[in-house]
This record gives C-alpha cells, structure tokens and sequence, in this order.
C-alpha cells in the first residue's frame, strides 16, 4: 500500500497528529496550546517551513472570525434582536408551536451570528417561559443548541469552522467558498430537524428539572456584599433612612464592623468602611453600586469597577481542592481568573467575609469571569461542575444603538453575499463601525473577540499544510479512494463525511476540520471532483456534533439549565445525525457531483 512507501516527514506528521488527539480526547492541554505544540514540533523538524507554520495567522479567515466576533457583540449589546421575543415566545402551552416559533428563527439568527451568544440570549427566555407555562425547560434547550448549531451550516459566517474551511482552500490554491456554498446544505437540514423535533424528537426529550431546581438553588438568591465608601453620604443615616429595609429583591443580612457582626436592624446607624452582607438577587448589587456611597468589596478583574463582565454560576464539585478551603487560601483571584461576587449555601446562613468561609461541595459561586471562564471549566470537572453563563442584566442594553446596530449588521451581510467585497473586509469595517457608533467600546469588542479560537485557527491551518507537504494527506486521500473503488465518488464523498463526524465527536470541531479537510481534498483529486463538494462535507461534519454534550459549547451550556444526562445527547443526538448526514450527503450529490 502507497501509505508504508511515506517519508520520514509523513510518519513524524502522523506521530504528531496521534498525540495531539490524545491530548484533545483526554484534555491534557487546551486545544490552542495543543495545536500550537503540534505545529511547534513540525517546525523545529523542518517538515513545515516558517512560512508554510505561520500562514494561518495571516489567513483572511482569521480576520474574519475576530471581526465577527465583534459585531456580535455589537448586536447583542444593544438588544438588537430583542424585537424577536414577542415572535419566540407566546403565553401558549403548545410545545410544537413553540418549538417551531423557536427553532427556525434560531437557526435564521445563527446563520450570521455566533451561536455561542444566541443561546446565551435565549436560554433565560425559554427557562422564564417554562416557569410561566408550567412546561419543562427541558423540552426546548436540546432543540435550542441544535437549531442554533445547524443554523451555522446555513452560510459561511454560521461559524467558524466554516470560515476555516474556506481560508484553508483559498490557502492551497483554490477557490474559497462562496457566501451561500453552504446553503444548499444547510437549509433543507435545518427544515428537516426542526420537522424532526415538532412531529416526533419533542416526544424523546425528558421531562427534566434543572440541576439547580433539583437541589433547590435559585440561581438569583445568593449572599453578596458591598462597602460603605469614605465619606459616603449615608454615613450616619440609619439602615431605614438609606432605604435598606425596602429593598424588593434583596434584603440585609447583617453588617460587618472590623471584626464584629452586626444583626441588621432598622435603627443601626452606618459607618464607614461597614459591609453590608445580603441575601437576594444578584442584580441588587448593580443597584446599590449606582448609589453614590457604596464600593465594591471585591476589585474588578480590570482593575476598576467596570460591571461589563459576564457573570458565571459554578457549583463546587466533590473533588474540588476548594473543598475546605476559603477564596482566600486559594488565591481565587489569580489560580482561577474570576472574580466570586457571591455564593449560595442551602438552608444555611453564611456570616463573616465571603473571601474567608470555608467552602463546601456543593455551594455555588456567583463569579465574574471574561469570556471563555465557562469553556475552559466545564472541561475540568475535578473543580466545578454546572458551569453556565448566568443570565446576566449587566451591562444595561444600548436599545438605542439598536437600530444602528442591526443596519451594520446587515450592510456585512449583504456586503460579503454579493461579492461587493471578501468577508474579511466587511466584518472588519462592520467591526469598525460598531466601535466608532459607540454600539460597543472599545474594551467591549476587545472582550468579545475569543483569542484562543483565533489562535486555533491560525495553528489549525498550519497543520493542515504539514499533513500537505509531507504527503500524508494524499496517501489518506488515496487509500479512501481504494477502499471506495468502483462504488463512485458519492461513496468518497459519504467516507469524508462519516470519518469527520465521528472525529468532531471527540475533539473540536474546528480541529477535526482542519484534520479531514487535506484528506478529502486529495481524495477529490484522486476522484477527479471539484474541491467543493468535499470542503462542504467537511465543513458540515465537523458542526454536526449532536450526540455528546461536550461536542459542542452550546450542548454543555444548555446541559445543566435543562437538567440533561449524557444519554440524552446520545439518545436524542443519534437520529439528529442520521438526518444531517443523509441530507448533506444527498443535497451534495444533486448539486455538486
């Protein structure tokens, strides 16, 4: 076989792809840093050259995911799409009907939005129509991540992968994709599963509390504090005559002063330097810092005291070294980047300085992280487990940027879909335009941009070129051939797919693209097919990750909110991936081969 006649380079690139699997299967190392060790190697074994190791990074594709990013944020801070909620959600009980209203407009959004933040957005509307309907939220979250993944597959902004995809093609000399390649793909599939889960998929979905209702936690009652600034105007007013006793959403536990605790009363008189300790909605403490007079007890992780940052609920697993040990002992600050703004003990009472109780399994920490605490935790289950970004009414929504927002968002569009100019280009001037408009500030879109992402992107397509130029890629490419001989290339074709899917279901998407895709396109030549059809199933593929929660971050996101177990994934996800597969495999032979 032409694989045993490879060069040492080949078989040096095979050893590397094998350990970095293993390293993506088993976690060893985040998948940036993975990819980056991998492509490392390669270079100091001079099988890729500098150039060949570092192309990625000036890959149009790179800018065009960063831009987006951007104009997400953009979009999503100023609320531009909360004109949708009235269509989404109705007072009916009707779960086919809400599935319907929800999933297609979903799926409509995703296609030129990250899905990531689109979930993020919905998950709290669809858990308060739970609550107000009686109806399981678990009967719509599974939907929700899905219809927002296959959205992805509707164009090429869905998602990242696909803007991989692409800038690899156009980095081996072909074609890139075209804006709506994918839509003849990604449309019949995204009608099909929706059709799937409002006749027949509602029926296999459990009827599920939360694994915050199950242990009787809500999400919004928790212990929080702030401080009595110098020379605060409430110095020397009672609790009652600050208006601390009328509080709708929380109310005061007790006041620390030095060393003592202090039961709150409506006749104590404040003094400087006292923290307050409440019980209540977190959103009380955005309320009470809008008060002249009050400080935060904790800094911001900026150094300020910017509310911009997102907020996360971590619940502390069994395994985890904080069992015991207090915020402080371990030095939560640094050893774990976020910024713990509040915790949830059942049926206790906490009394002393957060930053100094001893902590329990099961308390859950109301943390303020940047973006990406959720993914980079959920992946370490020794420490938390139910990490998911917490509805979260900070900052305050820009409604009126709104409308600007939403013309910027449509000029990228539309811009990019008539090849007024590259993806790349529109992204970064509707990235441009969503700062200079002041729909999101400079520190804002800085957030928004996932680095580690881009950073897997540009190594991604580095070690899709070693799989190149060593000639690893065409011996795959040309055993695939083999082995589908005489069954025509829609067999080479459906092979790709299959291959690519299960790998997606391992490691990360964007990973299991970058892997496949120099595979497919050497096996295309071998057929004698265009490269398309080949980067289409690829791309494809590599989104269609249903059957496992951590196959895909809005799978994880929505597992906890919806009280969901690994088997549902895989109960459910199964014939969703049956069905992805058969439609992609059939569009692409019809239109492409």
């Amino acid at each position: 076989m032409m694989i045993l006649g490879l060069g040492w380079q080949a078989w040096l690139t095979v050893l590397v792809v094998v350990l970095l699997l293993v390293f993506l299967i088993r976690e060893i190392a985040r998948p940036d840093l993975s990819l980056l060790g991998a492509v490392g190697i390669l270079l100091a074994f001079g099988v890729l050259t500098p150039e060949q190791a570092f192309a990625g990074f000036s890959n149009s594709a790179l800018l065009a995911v960063g831009a987006l990013f951007v104009v997400a944020a953009g979009v999503q801070r100023t609320g531009a799409l909360s004109f949708m909620d009235r269509f989404l959600f109705s007072k009916s009980k009707n779960v086919r009907a809400t599935l319907l209203r929800l999933m297609l407009p979903t799926a409509a959004m995703s296609a030129f939005l990250n899905n990531t933040p689109i979930v993020a957005m919905l998950m709290p509307r669809v858990q308060d129509w739970a609550r107000k309907t009686g109806i399981p939220a678990s009967k719509m979250l599974i939907p929700l991540s899905y219809a927002a993944i296959i959205g992805g597959m509707i164009t090429l902004i869905g998602t990242s992968t696909n803007l991989l995809v692409s800038g690899f093609l156009q980095s081996a000399g072909y074609p890139p994709l075209g804006f709506f390649d994918l839509t003849w793909v990604g449309l019949p599939t995204a009608l099909a599963v929706t059709v799937y889960f409002v006749l027949v998929g509602h029926r296999f979905l459990p009827e599920r509390k939360s694994a915050s209702d199950s242990q009787d936690v809500h999400l919004g009652q928790c212990f929080f504090e702030v401080r009595v600034s110098d020379r605060s105007p409430v110095v020397g007013l009672t609790v009652e005559e600050v208006g601390l006793r009328s509080l709708r959403d929380a109310y005061l536990v007790h006041v620390r002063r030095g060393d003592h605790i202090i039961t709150s009363s409506p006749e104590l008189v404040l003094q400087s330097g006292d923290t307050l300790t409440f019980l209540g909605n977190l959103s009380v403490l955005d309320q009470l810092l809008e008060r002249p007079g009050f400080d935060r007890v904790v800094e911001s992780l900026d150094g300020g005291t910017s509310q911009t940052l997102p907020l996360f609920e971590a619940v502390v697993s069994s395994e985890s070294q904080l069992v015991g040990r207090t915020l402080r002992d371990v030095d939560f600050r640094k050893n774990y980047n976020g910024v713990v703004l509040g915790i949830r003990r059942k049926d206790e009472m906490i009394e002393g300085p957060l930053g100094r109780i001893p902590l329990r399994a099961g308390d859950l920490l109301l943390i303020e992280a940047h973006n990406g605490f959720d993914r980079k935790w959920n992946a370490r289950r020794d420490e938390f487990y139910l990490v998911v970004s917490r509805r979260d009414k900070r900052p305050k929504k820009k409604s009126g940027k709104a409308p600007l927002a939403l013309i910027i968002l449509i000029l990228v569009v539309l811009l990019a879909a008539l090849d007024v100019m590259p993806i790349a280009t529109s992204a970064f001037l509707g990235a441009l335009a969503m700062i200079g408009t002041r729909c999101l500030t400079g520190r804002e879109a800085r957030q928004s941009v996932d680095v580690s992402l881009l950073v897997v992107i540009g190594a991604a397509i580095g070690l899709g070129s070693a799989m190149e130029v060593s000639g690893l890629a065409a011996a795959l490419g040309g055993s695939i051939v083999r082995i589908s001989s005489g069954l025509g290339p829609v067999f080479v074709v459906a092979a790709v797919y299959v291959s690519t899917s299960i790998l997606t279901e391992l490691i990360t998407n964007n990973a299991a693209a970058v892997l496949m895709l120099p595979i497919g396109l050497a096996a295309a030549a071998d057929v004698g097919i265009s490269p398309i059809p080949m980067a289409v199933a690829v791309a494809v593929a590599a989104s269609a990750s249903f059957m496992t929660p951590i196959g895909y971050q809005t799978n994880l996101m929505v597992m906890s909110a919806g009280g969901y177990r690994f088997s549902d994934y895989l109960r459910t996800g199964t014939f969703v991936n049956l069905t992805v597969a058969v439609t992609a495999i059939t569009v692409i032979t019809l239109k492409w081969l």
